[in-house]
């Protein structure tokens, strides 16, 4: 099977020659499709540089990315590349152009030359998917933060990609929107098949993914299933970043003798095992 993103000796570097900043280093890694990736690691770890490079925003100084086969560095195929991997980013404010919903989730389709019946089709069913087709007559400004996230969603997959990269799409929100947002990244995910790249700060949210990346310095330091990665607590802690809350709970409770799981990552894991049926 095609990898949806496939990246092979990438290097990126801002402004290079004397001084330059080396942002990725030597960074391989396959992302199939369907599957879910949480990307994590401190600031300036290079996250937000590699999301770019799933959507040819950036281009490798070293290295190759491919997405859905397709060599990002390949001008004549850029608007493929996009719209296999489409990137939805932390401030929806910098995604939204229209002032009427269903013309901001029809400004995708319309600069692919998407014929009109068709993009109707595809507003509607994109709108359907975040949960927002009740707003589609809606001023995007009147919206909630986690609404305008939403339609930016939907902006997104109303250009039908194969992939969807999130760049920290909850880090401006409050804990409703941030739930809303979520409950449509899982959804579209396990009920949609779409793959998902979603870079993260939260850990609980890298929880929910098939499989977390760890970035330090530009580079790949851990990787595998969250199980895996957050078991390994000791060494994440030195990067400045935590565990899930759940797991950091089991691991006091183990400490204080009760038989609890140590690779817990979610409170109804932990009750389930305090207080089986």
């Amino acid at each position: 099977m095609e990898a949806m993103i496939r990246a092979e000796g990438v290097r990126f570097s801002y402004a290079p020659g004397p001084g330059e900043v080396e942002a990725l280093k030597d960074i391989d890694l396959v992302v199939r499709p369907g599957e879910y990736v949480a990307v994590i690691g401190p600031n300036g770890s290079g996250k937000s540089t590699l999301a770019k490079h799933f959507n040819a925003l950036l281009l490798p100084v070293d290295g190759t990315v491919w997405v859905a086969g397709i060599d990002t560095r390949d001008d004549g195929r850029l608007w493929e590349v996009r719209q296999a991997a489409g990137m939805v980013f932390q401030n929806p404010d910098n995604q939204i152009v229209a002032t009427v919903v269903e013309d901001d989730v029809a400004f995708g389709p319309e600069n692919l030359g998407v014929a009109p019946p068709e993009i109707r089709r595809r507003v509607d069913e994109a709108l359907q998917a975040v949960d927002m087709a009740a707003y589609r007559r809606h001023a995007p400004y009147a919206l909630s933060g986690g609404q305008k996230q939403r339609v930016a969603i939907a902006g997104i997959l109303a250009m039908r990609p194969r992939c969807v990269i999130l760049d920290e799409p909850t880090s401006m929100l409050d804990p409703a929107g941030r739930a809303e947002v979520l409950r449509t990244i899982r959804r579209l995910n396990r009920d949609e098949g779409i793959t998902v790249v979603h870079i993260t700060h939260d850990m609980e949210e890298a929880a929910e993914a098939d499989r977390v990346l760890v970035l330090d310095g530009g580079r790949i330091v851990l990787a595998g299933p969250p199980r895996e990665v957050f078991a390994r607590g000791a060494e994440l802690l030195p990067l400045g970043l935590d565990v899930p809350e759940a797991t950091r709970l089991a691991s006091e409770l183990r400490a204080a003798g009760l038989d609890v799981p140590a690779d817990a990552l979610t409170l109804e894991e932990l009750v389930t095992a305090l207080c089986p049926s």
